[in-house]
């Protein structure tokens, strides 16, 4: 099966694991509107690793838990 993906905008990079870097991006998932995606990619984006997509809503649950964690620590 085959899948078409762009990243629309890249948001940060969050760690560097050698010569793949952890990264923040929107992405296009098979022409679909763009969703928040944390993946690991290779330096010229054409592999990823398995990684987590989160819509609008999911990623500002997410920022409040971790905020919360944030000041509990």
């Amino acid at each position: 099966m085959e899948f078409t993906v762009a990243i629309e905008k890249h948001l940060g990079t969050i760690s560097n694991t050698g010569a793949w870097t952890k990264e923040l991006n929107m992405v296009s998932w098979n022409g679909k509107p763009a969703t928040i995606d944390i993946r690991e990619w290779d330096p010229s984006h054409e592999r990823m690793s398995r990684g987590v997509k989160l819509t609008d809503e999911e990623a500002r649950k997410l920022l409040e838990i971790l905020q919360e964690h944030f000041r509990e620590g």
